[in-house]
């Protein structure tokens, strides 16, 4: 069963758990619909009631100081894996529509160099700033950790804050910790525009 964890929980993956090696990381999201808006959001909507969001999962591996070694270290729609294939990501999701992961990330923690401390998972909105979209129109936002070997869910994180006027958010990340892998729920939002405005803080 799947632990459910709350903004700012850590929680230890591989000490108890030798075996584990590959975790499909799942996130998703949905349109707020057009009743839930009281017409905030005038024209967005087209006739199936929902806003057209595209919002864009990645990943940022980071070093021991923070930083992107290049601009191979960050994994996304444009570059959907890493040099040592460790990390693997399913493609873009352009609506958001349906129920389950909108997107998901293969992460084999065995085949991450070494000098990768920590793979931090952000979700932008794609063109956010002229399609005038933000995150309080997204609903149901939540990222979860599976077992590859069992498909086992082991870890559920709902983002529950007041997102709006935010257009990016740092969801959640896997680090290293005294030899062992861990994850920290972060729900953060921020106001980076691209995927290519956050990257440029890791550099």
């Amino acid at each position: 069963m799947a632990i459910s964890l709350q903004k700012g929980q850590k929680i230890d993956l591989t000490k108890g758990r030798a075996g584990l090696s590959s975790l499909t990381v799942g996130l998703g999201w949905d349109p707020v619909t057009a009743e839930k808006s009281k017409g905030l959001f005038g024209g967005l909507f087209g006739g199936g009631g929902t806003a057209n969001i595209d919002c864009d999962a990645s990943v940022l591996m980071l070093d021991e100081k923070g930083k992107m070694a290049n601009k191979n270290s960050l994994i996304y729609f444009g570059n959907l894996k890493s040099a040592d294939n460790s990390v693997r990501h399913s493609g873009d999701n352009l609506t958001g529509d349906g129920d389950g992961d909108d997107e998901q990330i293969v992460v084999d923690l065995k085949s991450i160099s070494p000098s990768v401390h920590k793979l931090v998972f952000v979700v932008n909105i794609y063109s956010c700033v002229s399609r005038k979209q933000d995150f309080g129109m997204i609903q149901n936002a939540f990222i979860r950790l599976v077992d590859n070997s069992n498909n086992e869910e082991m870890i559920h994180f709902n983002l529950t804050d007041n997102y709006s006027g935010l257009t990016s958010l740092f969801v959640g990340e896997i680090y290293r910790h005294n030899g062992e892998w861990k994850f920290n729920a972060i729900g953060d939002g921020t106001k980076d525009t691209s995927i290519s405005e956050i990257a440029n803080k890791y550099v």
